[in-house]
Formats: C-alpha cells, structure tokens, sequence
C-alpha cells in the first residue's frame, strides 16, 4: 500500500489501494473516463478535483483520496444529482440554467437531511475511485454539450435529417428527442450572441423549424400544452418590432409536417 500527497495540489492526501498498470494516461481536455460514472476533462464539472484525483491514476487503480473542506464544498450538490439518477429521477429538475455555486444559492434544501447537514457545513471528505478506462476524443460519440462550436453547427443539420427521417416512420418520440437535440445546440450557440443581432437571428432562423417539427411530434403524442408552450414562444419572437426574423422561413399550419431543411 502507497501512501502519498499529489504535487502542487493544496489539502489533498492519496493513498492507492491497488496499483494500476501501465504509464499515467495523457489525460486531454474533452476526454470521457470510467464506468458507471463518465467524466468529460476540462468541462468544469462541479467538482472539479475529481478531475484532478482521476488525472493522477492509471487504469485499473484503486485510490483513496482525503480531500479537505476547501474542495468538497459542490459535493453535496453533485451527490444529490447522483441519488436521483439512481432513483430514475431527472437529476437536474427544477434546476435553473447557472453554475453551480448560482444553483446552490437557489436551495433552501437538497431534498437529503444528510446532504442538508453538508451543505450547510462543508467537511474534509474521502473518495475512493477506480478508473476503469480513459478515451479519446475520437473514440466515442460527444454528448452535444460537450461539443465545440463547429461540432454543434455541423450536428445540427444531422439531427434535424434524423428527425425527418423517423417521422417518416411514424416514429414519433424518437424524432422529437432529434428535434430538441438540434434545438438545444442551436440555442447553446445563441447564448454566446447579442439577442437579435445578425448572428443570433440566424440561428434563430434554424431554430424556427426545428421547434414547428418537434411540436408536430408532441401533437401526435397527445402532449398539447407543451405545443402551446413552445408555439406561444415563437409567436412572440417573431412578433417583435424590428426582429428581422427571415420571412422564408417555412411557417407551415399544424398539423402539417415541417420536412424542408433550411440548410444551404
């Protein structure tokens, strides 16, 4: 048994448990580690000397990590996202779209007496990791979150296809997640832009159709009041004086089906 501090990092003890093989893995920004829980390095994660602990073993170790106060104090959060995966929960419900110091302050509970407890007193913690596996960038498909810019762009006409193609096939659910994929990489984009300039409107302009399909999906599922949400959303964007929105964009009356890509 190894018993050693990890260099340059303040308030952290490492002891390895079971030794791992070969040289230390090159851990690169964008990179996905381990099973059952996947890490993507270098996309401030909450807690982020997981991403520190992880980048000091090799695959196949075992290791203790004592961790004192200064970096667990995200724990209690990223724990109660983990319980509610478990219990089959959406574990970022009722979240609101900030990091997650902003999140934390949004909380007068986390639903967890003993995450609670935690929260309210940050403490010196012990993680025992194993890492299983370490990939490549190439080696397995990103989630769109973890996408760059030009990743996004070229998923967004791929996914709309998709969706096209498995409405086609009556495939309805499957096609709206495509859809909102799409949406959701577009609207990514959009939130690095100033709100109805050039380069917002003509995202928004990709995004317009995208929405009509998805809610052509959700009609066909029965969800009505989702449609009225998202179409009482767009009414309103392109009923903005001076919006500019394209007016070629295809605006085609429910409950016909949105199939022409914008794409150039």
């Amino acid at each position: 048994m190894e018993e050693t501090y990890l260099l340059n990092v303040e308030g952290v003890k490492k002891k390895i448990l079971h030794g791992g093989q070969g040289e230390l893995p090159k851990f690169q920004d964008g990179s996905k580690a381990g099973i059952p829980m996947e890490i993507i390095v270098g996309k401030m994660f909450k807690l982020e000397i997981w991403e520190t602990l992880l980048s000091s073993m090799r695959a196949g170790e075992v290791a203790e990590f004592w961790c004192d106060a200064i970096h667990t104090g995200m724990y209690a959060l990223v724990s109660k996202g983990m319980r509610r995966i478990a219990e089959g929960q959406d574990p970022l419900e009722g979240q609101k779209h900030r990091c997650g110091m902003g999140n934390m302050f949004d909380y007068h509970s986390t639903g967890y007496a003993d995450l609670d407890e935690l929260q309210r007193t940050p403490q010196p913690l012990i993680f025992i990791m194993e890492l299983f596996r370490v990939e490549e960038p190439s080696a397995y498909k990103r989630d769109t979150w973890a996408m760059n810019k030009e990743e996004k762009l070229a998923a967004v006409p791929v996914l709309h296809s998709e969706g096209n193609r498995l409405v086609l096939r009556k495939e309805f659910r499957q096609a709206a997640e495509k859809y909102q994929e799409a949406v959701i990489c577009l609207r990514n984009l959009q939130a690095k832009e100033k709100p109805w300039e050039d380069a917002w409107l003509k995202l928004e302009n990709l995004v317009t159709p995208l929405v009509l399909n998805y809610c052509q999906c959700q009609l066909e599922l029965g969800e009505y009041y989702e449609v009225l949400e998202q179409t009482t959303e767009l009414l309103q964007k392109h009923n903005v004086p001076g919006s500019h929105l394209d007016s070629h964009v295809p605006w085609v009356p429910l409950p016909m089906m949105v199939l022409v890509s914008p794409y150039p």
